[in-house]
């Protein structure tokens, strides 16, 4: 079962928050008049000391409430309209993003998005060619995904040979290196132009020739790739990315943890390219 955390945490918001409400205007308001009558009513001190000590404590729900609904609610502005974090679970945005890295989303520079709907309410940027942007899959919307944006609306994408063409024009590459793991021989290349550079990964033991094709992203679509060629799941296989299904722009690296028995490091720390 998928784990729906703004929903959650929407909710919990809200609950807390209405239950202090209700404190606030009906609760509160009662405590104050039963220890008003009861001051009145006693005459020895002790007695009524103790007494009102018990009129004045709060009922635990609403204590808890009260006290958690601040942090909870600063928790749903940061997460909701400023950074969202988020761990990379796969390898297919290698070389950029190693498996185990952990990323703050940039919220705003999309433009901002009501919690858990994703309803677009004040418009402030958009996705650029170049951009490393998490979205939803388009079909699966409670998973995140994370891939570099190649298309915007209107162009016509081709990816052939291993070899991305852009409106009919072939985007720059540079070759860097050639390398291998335990997994197969590759090449790494500098794409794009000088605006916007990024490194990708090419493998040369790879025959998927079903990542070929031409496409022309729609209207409000964006066509997305993983900067690991030859293994990732992304546009060249399931489609365009709908702009309502943008959660963010990828900007930063702060830590790198890859498993729960490693300890976590910093050696990839620095803004995502």
């Amino acid at each position: 079962m998928d784990f729906n955390f703004p929903l959650l945490l929407v909710l919990s918001v809200f609950i807390t928050g209405i239950i202090a409400l209700i404190d606030r205007l009906f609760l509160l308001p009662k405590r104050k008049a039963a220890i008003a009558q009861l001051t009145g009513a006693l005459n020895e001190q002790g007695e009524a000391g103790e007494a009102v000590q018990k009129l004045t404590k709060e009922p635990a729900v609403v204590e808890t409430a009260k006290s958690i609904f601040p942090v909870l609610l600063f928790v749903l502005i940061i997460r909701s309209f400023l950074f969202e974090p988020f761990q990379i679970p796969s390898g297919s945005m290698i070389p950029t993003l190693e498996v185990g890295d952990f990323i703050l989303v940039n919220k705003y520079s999309y433009g901002l998005r009501l919690p858990v709907t994703g309803t677009k309410v004040l418009s402030i940027g958009e996705p650029e060619r170049g951009d490393v942007m998490v979205f939803k899959q388009p079909g699966k919307e409670s998973i995140n995904f994370i891939k570099r944006v190649i298309g915007l609306p209107g162009d016509v994408v081709r990816y052939t040979d291993k070899r991305l063409t852009m409106n009919g024009k072939p985007v720059p590459e540079e070759f860097v290196a050639q390398l291998s793991d335990d997994r197969s021989i590759y090449r790494l290349y500098n794409e794009g132009d000088e605006g916007k550079r990024y490194q990708v990964r090419k493998e040369l033991t790879s025959n998927d020739f079903r990542a070929e094709g031409e496409w022309v992203v729609p209207e409000g679509m964006y066509f997305v790739m993983g900067d690991n060629r030859d293994r990732s799941n992304d546009s060249r296989y399931w489609g365009f990315v709908p702009e309502q299904n943008i959660v963010g722009k990828a900007v930063y690296i702060w830590m790198h943890w890859p498993s729960w028995t490693q300890i976590p490091g910093f050696k990839n720390n620095g803004a995502i390219e």
